[in-house]
């Protein structure tokens, strides 16, 4: 009887940071990646047994936009740490860029698909990457947080002590609470600093802990406390576990257009693993 051999391949990943937000870069244009593997991909993620992420990234061919008439460099394609595809993420997708020139297939700007539309972002010469975020029309204000969706959905909520709240109890209270459902959100703390600075702390889903950064979590907070007059300032500066970002928009009655999150995007290494 013919024993099943099980054959593992070689795979090339990259790993990159954005103020402390790692992820796993994949270069899948050749479309090889099994995407289907929810388990080999938080395998991959975990900071144990594998190569450690917050997230997976796939860069691959976009296929959907020439049949649109659009123009663009590549796609994105992201995975939280649970092996479960996902929205949009910020730091990701500056990281995606960096990762896109390193691979050649873009200079110094681009656009790029992701999954909540395109998105523009330019690298400046020290490697500050500025991404284009989407634009926000609708923020829920209730008394004690604020409610949107800057491509993730993301709860803000104001706390005193940010230093030594407990982020992942209290985060996970919020977030698996009845107030998300079954869906959850992201969860944002936040101390203000001064009239353009602000601190703040994020709880992940998907990750299901505190991350170090959260650039759709940035984004949101830079608009939330606009809108609870916190700031008038147009560019935003959040103070991050993991470093700092820049949040710049313009504001025309209720609606944020021309968002952009700039920061760091890092290359830390480059490696193999078994698959």
């Amino acid at each position: 009887m013919l024993e099943s051999i099980q054959i593992k391949m070689q795979l090339e990943f990259y790993k990159y940071q954005g103020t402390g937000n790692d992820f796993v870069m994949v270069d899948n244009r050749s479309e090889f990646f099994p995407k289907e593997n929810t388990q080999l991909i938080a395998n991959l993620c975990d900071r144990r047994f594998g190569i450690g992420g917050d997230g997976l990234i796939l860069l691959e061919n976009d296929t959907i936009a020439p049949n649109l008439a659009m123009t663009t460099d590549f796609k994105m394609v992201y995975y939280n740490s649970d092996g479960n595809q996902s929205s949009m993420c910020g730091n990701g997708g500056r990281c995606l860029v960096a990762f896109a020139k390193k691979l050649n297939v873009i200079q110094n700007s681009t656009t790029f698909i992701a999954t909540d539309g395109l998105h523009h972002a330019t690298i400046a010469d020290d490697g500050l990457v500025s991404l284009q975020m989407i634009d926000v029309d609708e923020v829920k204000v209730s008394s004690d947080y604020v409610f949107l969706n800057t491509g993730s959905p993301h709860h803000v909520q104001l706390v005193d002590d940010l230093e030594n709240y407990n982020i992942k109890e209290n985060g996970a209270a919020i977030r698996y609470g009845d107030l998300y459902g079954k869906a959850g959100s992201n969860i944002n703390f936040v101390k203000q600093i001064d009239d353009t600075t602000f601190s703040l702390r994020t709880y992940e889903r998907g990750v299901e802990d505190e991350t170090l950064s959260c650039g759709t979590g940035a984004t949101a907070v830079a608009i939330a406390m606009n809108v609870l007059g916190k700031t008038n300032g147009s560019a935003i500066d959040l103070n991050v576990v993991g470093g700092k970002l820049v949040v710049s928009f313009d504001k025309k009655e209720e609606q944020f257009t021309n968002v952009f999150l700039k920061g760091p995007a890092e290359f830390v290494f480059k490696g193999t693993i078994k698959i």
